[in-house]
């Protein structure tokens, strides 16, 4: 059962905003466009969307699921279902606890770099130009300073708890999140360019099509939706039983999947209209420049090259992407917070402190080791680690829990599903369908 230190989300539109926060991150608002962008355009955008309900949707319901019936943290809910095994639900759990803190590690210092971008601007028109300079500039000094000041904001959210810090930040910067998106896509599609950059997203080439990028678009589908890392699970803890969990994931996936295609509406034309300005995108070929480091490079080009509007411009931008980042990391905190409270009996602000300071010690380490660790790290746990976990918890749900236990948890705010279609296909479609696809994903990569 759920200790009364663990809390609950007060609203139901509470649970949707902080888990689409937490499925809404960087992958999203700038992983989304560049993949879009690198693999045809519209036929990645439809491509994706059909992996969304294909993949994504079925398994954030299981995950979801997992979470509500065990009520606490992964370690405890794997065990609570895996009851044959419990040493190895235990050992899974473990792993995607430190999944998530090693992700978190390398977000903090992606997400510092988005922090030091939004301020640049501020600081130029200051007049405070050293400043702006040094966090342009790539260093292990500013890279720290920047991680750690990600950190402690993601701590101090955290640590007030779940209707107080997870949920009330969630309802306050997704809302925000939605109208700087807004905006923003307004006024970029004022620009000169940013047509030609709407037909390349709108318009599918269909030729463009390929394995690889079924394998891309279905591999993005199951990482915008936080699955694996039992971002989910834990949250799916927090849920009240008179929730209808079929619903409610719908709706989470839908906002991620509508602000991914936001982050297309707005990414993809700024490109164009950052050409349109003189800046290089692409090569002679057609091919993208680069992928990752874009948003660094072209976006500010671009801002800079319109003046005071521009300014303002690249600060909004740059705060949507901080809102984006904190609303996923404050998820991937909260799962080794969840353990430590229910496993150790901790106290949720000194485990928030400890486990986040832990965690930004690891964050310092890669930034003072950034050539060797930070690639090998991302690669190892949002490659790797987060498909094998999904595969893990596909074959959980799917084939070691009781089908009459789950469909009892289910039914507790859906009490018509056995007499639904949804019913008659997600079992099954859990247990053969998804993990196949999540080893798809996980296999290609090696190849």
């Amino acid at each position: 059962m759920v200790s009364n230190t663990r809390g609950q989300f007060s609203s139901k539109f509470g649970f949707i905003m902080a888990a689409a926060g937490s499925a809404v991150g960087l992958g999203n608002v700038w992983g989304f466009p560049t993949k879009t962008a690198s693999n045809g355009g519209g036929a990645f955008l439809v491509i994706y969307l059909v992996m969304v309900f294909l993949l994504a949707f079925p398994m954030l319901v299981a995950e979801l699921t997992l979470g509500r019936y065990g009520q606490a943290n992964p370690v405890s809910t794997l065990r609570s279902v895996w009851t044959k095994n419990k040493a190895v639900a235990g050992v899974m759990g473990l792993i995607a606890m430190v999944t998530s803190s090693f992700i978190l590690s390398f977000y903090a210092i992606v997400a510092g770099w988005l922090v030091a971008y939004a301020f640049i601007p501020v600081f130029d028109v200051a007049g405070f130009h050293a400043v702006s300079e040094w966090l342009v500039n790539f260093s292990s000094e500013r890279n720290v300073v920047l991680a750690v000041i990600f950190s402690l904001m993601n701590i101090l959210v955290v640590q007030k708890g779940i209707s107080n810090g997870i949920e009330r930040w969630s309802t306050r910067l997704m809302p925000l999140l939605f109208i700087l998106f807004a905006v923003m896509i307004i006024y970029i599609f004022t620009q000169p360019g940013a047509i030609e950059g709407l037909k390349m997203y709108l318009v599918p080439d269909f030729s463009q099509i390929h394995g690889g990028l079924m394998v891309d678009a279905m591999g993005q589908a199951f990482f915008s939706l936080s699955l694996g890392c039992s971002t989910m699970m834990v949250y799916g803890s927090y849920l009240q039983k008179d929730v209808n969990i079929p619903k409610t994931a719908a709706q989470v996936a839908s906002i991620d999947t509508g602000v991914a295609f936001a982050a297309g509406l707005l990414i993809l034309p700024a490109m164009f209209v950052a050409k349109n300005h003189g800046v290089d995108i692409f090569t002679d070929d057609g091919v993208l420049k680069s992928s990752g480091d874009l948003v660094f490079k072209v976006l500010p080009a671009m801002f800079d090259s319109m003046g005071g509007v521009g300014a303002v411009l690249s600060f909004g931008f740059f705060v949507l992407m901080v809102i984006a980042a904190l609303t996923s990391s404050i998820s991937l905190l909260e799962v080794p917070v969840s353990c430590a409270q229910d496993e150790l009996k901790m106290n949720r602000t000194p485990a928030t402190w400890v486990i986040g300071g832990v965690i930004m010690l690891i964050s310092i380490v890669i930034c003072l080791n950034f050539g060797t660790l930070f690639g090998l790290v991302a690669d190892v746990t949002t490659v790797y680690m987060q498909p094998l976990l999904g595969a893990v918890w596909a074959v959980v749900v799917g084939w070691i829990w009781h089908r009459n236990k789950l469909l009892q948890e289910l039914k507790h705010g859906y009490p018509d599903i056995e007499s639904g279609l949804f019913w008659k296909i997600w079992p099954w479609y859990v247990r053969f369908i998804c993990p196949v696809a999540i080893v798809m994903v996980f296999l290609y990569p090696m190849f």
